[in-house]
């Protein structure tokens, strides 16, 4: 077992092992990935995702999604990051964030979030994943989750290997839902009180945040996933949530 905790350590000492303290909520992140590495993770995955989908050709759309992203970006302070934000083709009512400032905004978002205070609240949340490091959070995770599982498997199949497959099935369910998906939620908690914040420092309308997701509310309703098995908060649960921050800028 000691020579995992050896592995695990060297993780730290060699993959440029940081603690750092996450924009606007301060909390504190482990993160075993350079920004490098991250900022070239996500130029490589803006360009791949730009060839698979259909950029849309909506010029007046894309227009006023990278107006809005822009002027939430220069908010963030950021300049290390290469923003850039794009409009695809899709009917899924969606958005995502890449490492390094890439935001992908789905053409099926544009009629629920019919007001620029609205898309900006997508759009926001967007860039507070990307300011916090989510993407390069969730990788260590998932990393230390797997030396950690590696070790126990080693220990467990040298002197109790009949438990071993037990072991690996609890210890699935155990990470996927006591750690990732919690997790998870967090870092979506956290990416709306980062949006919120940048959204008051241009001057959205935050209250245009709460009506935006309970209009998803009603374009979602009847298909939430209990929360414990979901990567996102509940709507319910997101607007309650929202109504607290926003409350810190009144």
């Amino acid at each position: 077992m000691k020579k995992y905790i050896l592995i695990l350590l060297s993780i730290f000492l060699f993959t440029g092992c940081v603690f750092s303290k996450a924009p606007v909520t301060n909390r504190t992140q482990l993160i075993l990935i350079s920004s490098n590495q991250e900022l070239a993770l996500g130029e490589e995955s803006f360009k791949q995702t730009l060839k698979d989908m259909k950029v849309s050709d909506n010029a007046i759309e894309t227009k006023r999604v990278v107006e809005i992203g822009q002027k939430l970006a220069k908010a963030t302070k950021r300049d290390d990051f290469k923003w850039e934000f794009a409009l695809v083709e899709s009917k899924e009512v969606n958005a995502f964030c890449l490492p390094g400032g890439k935001i992908v905004v789905y053409t099926g978002l544009l009629p629920v979030a019919k007001t620029d205070d609205a898309l900006a609240t997508v759009i926001a949340h967007e860039i507070g994943h990307a300011m916090a490091r989510h993407g390069a959070e969730r990788m260590s995770v998932g990393l230390v989750s797997g030396v950690v599982g590696v070790a126990a498997n080693v220990a467990i199949a040298n002197k109790h290997p009949e438990y071993l497959q037990t072991f690996n099935i609890a210890y699935g369910l155990g990470a996927t839902y006591g750690v990732m998906l919690p997790y998870s939620r967090m870092q979506e908690y956290e990416a709306d009180e980062i949006g919120i914040y940048l959204m008051n420092e241009v001057g959205y309308d935050l209250d245009e945040a709460i009506v935006f997701w309970e209009d998803m509310a009603k374009q979602s309703k009847g298909k939430n996933i209990p929360t414990f098995a979901s990567t996102h908060p509940s709507n319910q649960d997101r607007i309650d949530y929202l109504k607290k921050v926003i409350a810190k800028y009144r």
